[in-house]
């Protein structure tokens, strides 16, 4: 499912608009963003959650020549899956 695919079936599901449900996607991916670059962490409980990890530099390898390279640290985003979804999917 990709983004359009899912505006469509929230307008669907909720009985709105598709901009109206465009909106309310968008407005829920900046919430989670914004909260995230703060540091924060995003929780829906039995869905999952979102936070945000440091992945430390270290040494890599180019494939191409077997030459090593440095690899910058960084921070990563880790999503969670919640024990409701866990369970649907399996």
């Amino acid at each position: 499912m990709n983004k359009t695919e899912l505006i469509d079936a929230m307008a669907a599901d909720a009985g709105i608009t598709k901009a109206a449900a465009k909106k309310a996607l968008e407005s829920f991916l900046g919430n989670v963003e914004g909260s995230l670059k703060k540091g924060g962490r995003v929780s829906l409980v039995g869905f999952g959650s979102w936070s945000v990890s440091k992945r430390e530099a270290r040494d890599g390898r180019n494939p191409q020549t077997g030459e090593t390279i440095k690899i910058a640290a960084k921070n990563v985003v880790k999503f969670k899956a919640g024990a409701e979804l866990a369970k649907a999917v399996n």
